[in-house]
């Protein structure tokens, strides 16, 4: 908490398994799920290295647009009216 502080960063409300708000659901999933659309692999492993290699493939600013993206749902979350986390 001290680090955030110094850093000034604001820490935001989250609710629990939002996939609004979650990169993996909202960014990564989408994007490597149409790369590796219509391929077969020979074994669950052969899958797992399609997708790192695909992860791995993504362009730096990708992954900027989607810091950027999570951080404006973060703050639109934040400032509806039906923002309540149980």
């Amino acid at each position: 908490m001290q680090y955030l502080t110094e850093e000034n960063v604001e820490l935001l409300c989250h609710p629990p398994y939002s996939p609004d708000l979650s990169p993996n659901d909202f960014f990564t999933f989408p994007k490597i799920k149409n790369r590796l659309h219509g391929q077969r692999f020979q074994s669950p492993e052969e899958a797992v290295d399609a997708f790192k290699n695909a992860v791995l493939d993504l362009p730096v600013n990708e992954w900027n647009k989607c810091s950027e993206n999570w951080f404006k749902r973060m703050q639109m979350f934040n400032t509806s009216k039906n923002n309540k986390v149980i």
